[in-house]
């Protein structure tokens, strides 16, 4: 039996690949950050008895020449080679699999893509995150990078000249400027406090914002004329059939709405319908996509 994992900062979720290709979660605990050894008996515990592969979606990037993983939020995994060593440790097979690319996976063959040439899924939570599917079959890229829009300093905080009192947000990855920076929750955070001197939870806005508060509509406006600037130039790149949104902010419709309609007003192709759309596996898109990247790679649910 495969086990599927999805590994993140806060949890480690697992269920188990069905022969109708569904994973559902089974069970779930907290993610031992900072121990190497608690991880390996978490995974361990989690896994079937029966010695099969392990598929795992994992909150962080991951190079399939090097098998280093770049986790910043999971210390015990950053810049170690996980799978390798997981594969030592357990005894069995180890896939890994990038969160984004695993979302994106999941919507191309089981949900919102079904039939659809192009898919870019992303991320829109605490950080930024994407994952490229084309004719049903994952890009990687080089370095596994594919997909990962979040990062490189492309972000204008003027829009072109649009918007005022903006800074130039630096980023996590040392860069100044990118996407995951400014339009991810903490992204939507920076702007409010920048436009109007107050600290409030992105949930706090998109709650003022529906409200008709008006500093939260004048955040909202701001942040997703930025982001909308920045995917137009992915959607001029890519052509994708749908953009499935997964992460914190994806369960907001109608801010998905405005991110939609202003990604389309930008783009050269004509898109009668809504692009950026709400994935089918938002909640669920780790462990789906784990399950299809382990039964693309080992052949079904047995070992």
């Amino acid at each position: 039996m495969i086990t599927c994992f999805d590994i993140g900062g806060s949890f480690i979720r697992h269920g188990f690949l069905q022969e109708d290709g569904s994973v559902e979660e089974h069970g779930r605990v907290a993610t031992p950050g900072n121990d190497w050894s608690a991880f390996v008996d978490a995974v361990a515990a989690g896994a079937s008895p029966d010695k099969g592969p392990i598929s795992i979606s994992l909150a962080g990037a991951f190079d399939d020449r090097t098998g280093l993983a770049d986790v910043a939020n999971i210390p015990c995994l950053h810049k170690r080679p996980v799978r390798d060593d997981l594969e030592a440790a357990l005894n069995r097979p180890v896939l890994v699999t990038n969160d984004a690319n695993a979302f994106a996976l999941a919507e191309a063959v089981q949900g919102t893509g079904i039939g659809k040439p192009v898919v870019f899924g992303i991320i829109l939570g605490t950080g930024v995150g994407g994952g490229l599917v084309v004719n049903g079959q994952l890009v990687k890229g080089y370095g596994g990078i594919a997909g990962e829009w979040g990062h490189g300093p492309i972000v204008d905080p003027t829009a072109g000249g649009q918007l005022k009192g903006l800074s130039h947000y630096p980023c996590g990855c040392g860069q100044t400027g990118c996407v995951d920076a400014v339009c991810s929750a903490r992204g939507m955070e920076k702007i409010h406090k920048s436009l109007h001197g107050e600290a409030l939870s992105s949930t706090e806005i998109t709650t003022g914002w529906h409200q008709k508060d008006a500093q939260a509509t004048d955040t909202i406006n701001a942040y997703t004329t930025l982001l909308s600037r920045a995917l137009s130039v992915l959607v001029n790149t890519l052509g994708p059939d749908v953009i499935p949104v997964s992460g914190g902010l994806s369960g907001d419709l109608l801010l998905l709405q405005q991110i939609d309609r202003k990604t389309r007003d930008l783009v050269l192709a004509s898109y009668p319908d809504p692009l950026v759309i709400r994935g089918q596996h938002a909640e669920n898109g780790g462990l789906r996509g784990a399950g299809i990247a382990a039964s693309t790679l080992f052949g079904g649910t047995s070992a």
